[in-house]
């Protein structure tokens, strides 16, 4: 059943929505990103795990809302703005991929020295340093969710090989799952 297939996938979301939600409230007013904010929202590519989880959050939708977001998904750009964004707000908000969830927030990039800090320049204004328990290593989050993809990828494809490694949004959200 899909929903097994996706449970390693939902919780490493719960344990980056837990973390995200220490940072920003252990800074409150530092973190400006909400609704109308959306800059860093852009069509971008996913993990076969995050297209599905996608895919399967639009399939459980009312066939209206379904429908509005399958055919933004058809027209959109492939270097343009994501197709969930609409309104300033994300059509699946619940539903978006870990990038999402973390951008903005301090992130630690780059696997050989000098590693660098990087978040939205709206965000932390008032603060002179960063300590380090705000920050998320980038590297480690992508190879736990690098090591769920390719679990569920095993799973999902039962051994045969998959037609690609990532898939754009909009080609997330026009799946059939």
């Amino acid at each position: 059943m899909l929903s097994e297939l996706l449970a390693n996938y939902r919780h490493l979301v719960w344990k980056v929505d837990g973390l995200c939600g220490e940072i920003v409230s252990g800074f409150p007013g530092e973190v400006v990103c909400g609704k109308g904010c959306d800059s860093c929202c852009r069509h971008i590519s996913v993990f076969w795990v995050e297209a599905v989880s996608m895919a399967k959050a639009v399939a459980d939708l009312p066939d209206q809302q379904a429908d509005f977001i399958r055919g933004r998904a058809h027209s959109a750009a492939a270097d343009g703005v994501c197709p969930l964004l609409h309104q300033g707000a994300c059509l699946l908000y619940e539903h978006r991929p870990i990038i999402c969830r973390t951008h903005g927030l301090p992130i630690l990039t780059g696997e050989t020295a000098p590693r660098t800090i990087d978040f939205c320049p709206r965000n932390f204004q008032r603060l002179d340093t960063i300590p380090g328990s705000a920050v998320i290593d980038l590297d480690r989050l992508n190879e736990a969710l690098a090591a769920v993809n390719a679990l569920f990828m095993r799973r999902y494809f039962q051994g045969k090989h998959s037609p690609s490694e990532r898939l754009t949004i909009a080609d997330a959200l026009l799946l059939k799952v």
